[in-house]
């Protein structure tokens, strides 16, 4: 997997996400950086070993993927589920799918922004890692910090309201959902949202004004210009139900469709140095049809926000370029904060709609259609479930493809432009480290692993010579 002709920096473990990662960077001779490589070194197998259970149990087998979106993998099975039973669910259950779905993004996105990448933008990449963490974050910016916690409590509270844990809950089931929403749980999640939107304002002015003074770097770090990739319904913005489009680099809509049709559009490439796959658009082939998803992607997909708040805030976002399309990688934290305002207000439609108090939750059936398809917006990214099943519904092959796997190619270019820019030589400074790691951070990968420590991120970093041989090892604790 390495290339052991060269000098090779390995950061091994790159941590925050769930199973195992690393960085390498080759060298040539003279101390340059060669090539960077972001690598996915664990196999789940989730695709192999669903095969033979009843597809009626993957809303609650495809959860486990991940503990930190399992509403996605759990809407996006349902959704593959209604698909075979052939159904189209009611309108509050569809309602009430949406409505976890909001507190899914904006507990996962609270996560992301405030105790994970906050820190950097805050006291610096340079900063003494004894500091630049969420323990330093809550003792310098105490307000900012309780201001991550509060919506983050307040996703999770919704999502164990419908799903009866906070983790891993079960609500969706093929045909619809198995519980309603009563009004005193309505009035309490509406009562809510004034005061975490004023907490998001701060952040999103926090944001704005960090981009605007530090202009020169956003511009500069890890930015590529790529293709742009999320659901849209009538152009808006759409997180979980719509069409996919895709937008060029310079703005165009270079396709759309529905998601049925994504293996005619999305091919799977794969290279033996890496466990996660890299989608790209067919019709371009690997690479040139890469392309970036996720906050980034979707507000750079959609020509609009359906919503008046986040349409203004989307206005204002797009102000930073002449053609609207923002390709700077630092700009997905202030695209975050977007979608964060967008599924408050979208929450505050949902829970104001007489039809999520409903009672008629689902339809039943038997399995009506051989194939599948399931697509819904994770934070990180287009989430699509796939499975074909025999007559008896029994799980016959199934084909996943995460959010962070179409990031996979962008994630690699830019780790290897930040190495280029901050390393020379094996003698490799923290910062640089942090900056790497930062480019991932920008991403949020889906792999993000719940149980490590929030605000730490150890690393080992190996320096080899031209024989392969340990020169030196750096651990951060």
């Amino acid at each position: 997997m390495e290339n052991t002709k060269k000098n090779t920096i390995v950061v091994n473990p790159v941590t925050r996400i769930e199973g195992h990662g690393k960085i390498t960077v080759d060298l040539t001779d003279d101390g340059a950086v060669d090539r960077a490589r972001f690598h996915v070194t664990q196999y789940r197998g989730f695709e192999i070993f669903s095969k033979g259970r009843d597809f009626r149990e993957m809303p609650v087998i495809t959860p486990r993927i991940c503990g930190i979106c399992p509403v996605s993998h759990h809407l996006a099975s349902a959704k593959a589920c209604d698909a075979i039973l052939g159904v189209t669910i009611t309108p509050t259950a569809a309602k009430l799918r949406e409505v976890m779905h909001m507190g899914q993004f904006i507990q996962s996105h609270a996560l992301s922004f405030f105790h994970l990448s906050s820190p950097d933008l805050l006291f610096g990449f340079d900063a003494d890692p004894a500091i630049r963490n969420v323990a330093g974050l809550a003792q310098e910016y105490p307000d900012l910090a309780m201001a991550g916690i509060g919506m983050r409590k307040y996703g999770q509270e919704i999502i164990k309201t419908l799903g009866g844990k906070k983790i891993h809950p079960w609500h969706s089931i093929p045909g619809g959902v198995n519980r309603s929403l009563r009004p005193e749980e309505r009035d309490g999640m509406l009562a809510a949202l004034p005061k975490l939107k004023e907490d998001l304002r701060k952040a999103l002015d926090l944001v704005k004004n960090y981009l605007a003074e530090n202009a020169e770097l956003a511009a500069r770090f890890a930015t590529i210009e790529t293709s742009y990739l999320g659901l849209v319904k009538d152009g808006n913005l759409e997180l979980y139900d719509g069409r996919i489009r895709l937008k060029s680099p310079r703005g165009r809509i270079t396709d759309e469709f529905d998601d049925s049709e994504y293996c005619t559009h999305i091919g799977e490439h794969v290279e033996e140095w890496s466990y996660l796959k890299f989608p790209f658009y067919r019709p371009l082939g690997f690479p040139q049809g890469s392309y970036r998803v996720g906050p980034l992607g979707r507000i750079n997909a959609c020509d609009d926000i359906s919503t008046p708040e986040a349409s203004a805030e989307l206005a204002a976002f797009r102000k930073s370029t002449d053609d609207g399309m923002v390709h700077y990688t630092l700009y997905y934290h202030y695209a975050r904060l977007i979608e964060i305002l967008y599924s408050m207000e979208r929450l505050e439609e949902l829970l104001n709609d007489p039809d999520v108090l409903g009672s008629d939750l689902r339809i039943t059936g038997n399995v009506t259609n051989r194939e599948g398809i399931g697509v819904v917006e994770a934070p990180r990214g287009t989430l699509i479930h796939h499975y074909m099943v025999d007559d008896k519904g029994a799980i016959e092959r199934v084909n996943l493809i995460v959010a962070t796997g179409h990031n996979n190619y962008a994630m690699n270019r830019g780790v290897e432009q930040v190495a280029r820019d901050y390393i020379t030589g094996p003698d490799v400074k923290e910062g640089a480290l942090n900056r790497m790691e930062h480019v991932i951070r920008c991403y949020d990968p889906c792999l993000s692993c719940s149980t490590h420590a929030v605000g730490k991120m150890p690393l080992k970093l190996e320096v080899r010579n031209s024989r392969g041989d340990v020169v030196r090892t750096v651990i951060k604790e």
